[in-house]
């Protein structure tokens, strides 16, 4: 492809911040193509073209991050931390650039639009709504039943994101901007209906859902980071011993880091689904924003 070559091999990892800038664009060019070939239904389209865009940078990078664990000298948290670090800053860029993008979208654009273009995203709304609870006086709230509820979602996703990654290499990266459209659109819609309601500005309103979800939300998204980067990672592995390029002593080495990769992305996951709960349960001024905005 034609974008391995516009930048050197490690530029995006040493400049990680340009991710952000990467995923906007990304987002309104695959949003865009996808408008113009696919009219009646461009939701999901957008998604996989969004997803091919940034595939090229992150087969290089997963490159790197191959050979910087077997060069690593010995095991250690540390030194999974150092490696794996930059990484994951692209994730976490590459995810809010199109989560913001998909937010400003759906407020800036007519409804009919939105309703087009952001179809399969919007049609999760509903789901999301529904698992609003109110909080009584001054008393913390805490149900186990949703508790568990979202773990199992989350789980779920963590899983489809790691089978993808593990399969294609880097696929989990479309899972990851899914989630981030869906959140994306459903923040936007939300502050733009709770605004039509109230006659507050709707970014204030969006800023606003977004201080009071933005724990759990990047929880659970680094939950998913990270199992994408271990699937990834393993695939790599298991590519690269088709052609007999690694030891046994690497290949031990690679499995221990992933394994334990993948025992923190559970961590995030389900401390994520303890702040969520948290969250539904007690935020009161986030449970009013949403029945204002189904009120329209």
């Amino acid at each position: 492809m034609v974008l391995e070559y516009i930048f050197p091999v490690n530029w995006l990892e040493q400049r990680t911040r340009y991710a952000f800038i990467m995923g906007v664009v990304y987002t309104i060019v695959g949003v865009s193509i996808s408008s113009l070939l696919f009219r009646r239904n461009p939701a999901l389209v957008s998604v996989a073209f969004i997803s091919l865009l940034m595939l090229p940078e992150l087969y290089k990078i997963f490159d790197i991050e191959q050979q910087q664990v077997i060069d690593s000298p010995r095991f250690s948290l540390k030194t999974l931390f150092t490696n794996h670090w930059d990484v994951t800053k692209i994730y976490i860029f590459l995810f809010l650039g199109v989560l913001l993008t998909y937010s400003v979208a759906t407020i800036v654009l007519p409804n009919y639009e939105t309703n087009t273009l952001f179809r399969d995203q919007l049609d999760i709304r509903g789901y999301a709504s529904s698992q609003g609870r109110h909080a009584i006086g001054n008393a913390i709230l805490f149900t186990p039943s949703l508790f568990k509820e979202l773990i199992q979602n989350n789980f779920n996703v963590l899983v489809a994101c790691f089978l993808i990654a593990f399969l294609t290499g880097n696929g989990g990266i479309f899972i990851i901007v899914w989630n981030a459209s869906v959140w994306g659109t459903i923040f936007g819609i939300t502050a733009k209906n709770a605004a039509i309601a109230t006659g507050v500005n709707p970014f204030s309103l969006f800023f606003m859902v977004m201080g009071i979800v933005s724990l759990h939300m990047m929880l659970e998204a680094m939950a998913y980071f990270l199992s994408a980067i271990s699937a990834s990672l393993l695939s790599k592995v298991f590519t690269n011993l088709r052609f007999n390029v690694f030891r046994l002593h690497q290949f031990r080495k690679v499995l221990a880091f992933t394994g334990i990769i993948l025992l923190i992305s559970l961590v995030f996951l389900v401390i994520g689904a303890f702040v969520e709960t948290l969250v539904l349960d007690n935020a009161e001024t986030y449970t009013n924003i949403i029945r204002l905005s189904l009120s329209v």
